[in-house]
């Protein structure tokens, strides 16, 4: 048997991978994020044993996965987005690892590609922005030394930050040094679910527009100047030469 980490994408039912989807609908076991992932994504499986793991512990979570591997059956792990980017399944294949039980990963579509697919815009400019840095707003997660929100600004690369709405106001003052209060952000609620929602604004009047939406939570925070460029170089990629 094999456990399948699949990245189910943003939210959008549609946005998940062909291979994520047939594994959903063959494997015997499906265990899912429910707080993330929604319901009608796993439509048309036929498991035996189908879990919503939102209330789980990483204890619970892999004695499903240990009694599943006795049994002889695949598992559909289910996560939102893709799984690599702050889907915690590090400590879960440090745990299949030590039980001796196989696993793949399957990836998904990300938060910031949705976000930016909702907001319409390219985030690699050439001359404005050729790095994209993924971050997340550190509270009960420390993060490492030199990748403080304040350390990476200096970059001035395009920002996607996870996990930080919340904090909007904290994150504003780390930036505001090496990006300029004029400097573009745009906040994506829920990107690519049926309630998605989107404010934008600059660094100087971004904080009371997100606290005027009422957005606490599930959304992704995205900075830098390809948000309102304009002016900038054709890429050679198409180019006559």
């Amino acid at each position: 048997m094999t456990v399948y980490f699949i990245g189910a994408g943003p939210g959008d039912p549609e946005l998940i991978t062909v291979k994520g989807q047939r594994l959903i609908r063959s494997c015997p076991v499906i265990l899912y994020a429910g707080s993330l992932v929604p319901e009608n994504l796993l439509e048309g499986h036929r498991a035996k044993q189908c879990v919503d793991t939102a209330e789980l512990d990483l204890d619970a979570i892999v004695v499903l996965l240990r009694d599943a591997h006795a049994n002889g059956q695949d598992v559909a792990r289910v996560h939102s987005g893709d799984p690599s980017l702050y889907g915690a399944i590090g400590e879960q294949i440090r745990r299949l690892d030590a039980l001796g039980i196989p696993f793949e990963i399957v990836p998904g579509v990300t938060a910031t590609a949705a976000s930016a697919a909702a907001l319409g815009r390219e985030l690699t400019l050439p001359g404005i922005s050729q790095t994209v840095i993924l971050t997340r707003y550190a509270t009960k997660t420390s993060m490492p030394p030199g990748e403080a929100l304040a350390d990476l600004a200096r970059h001035r690369a395009t920002l996607a930050i996870h996990l930080g709405v919340r904090h909007i106001e904290r994150i504003v003052a780390d930036l505001l040094l090496h990006y300029g209060a004029d400097c573009p952000v745009a906040v994506v609620f829920r990107a690519s679910w049926p309630d998605e929602a989107r404010v934008e604004g600059t660094l100087a009047d971004i904080a009371p527009k997100v606290r005027a939406a009422g957005m606490e939570r599930t959304a992704m925070i995205i900075v830098g100047r390809v948000l309102s460029a304009v002016s900038f170089a054709d890429s050679t990629l198409y180019g006559k030469d």
